[in-house]
């Protein structure tokens, strides 16, 4: 298992929780997402090996978020 964080603009309002979360949840390979709302970061642990940093990122945007890089 690995965990990776990402930084995010800013959260505005708690159901950005729920979308980002519920999201990643259903990605196989995705032990535990956790959204921090006020440092607007997103900790994820995952299986490497059947998902990647990349790919999980590509996720958050997708629903609308930016990563900062």
């Amino acid at each position: 298992m690995k965990t990776v964080n990402f930084q995010l603009e800013t959260l505005t309002c708690p159901s950005c929780i729920a979308k980002i979360e519920g999201v990643l949840g259903k990605e196989k390979g995705v032990e535990e997402a956790r959204v921090l709302f006020n440092s607007s970061k997103v900790k994820v642990k995952y299986d490497n090996e059947v998902v990647s940093a990349n790919q999980l990122q590509e996720l958050i945007e997708r629903v609308g978020f930016e990563v900062l890089k």
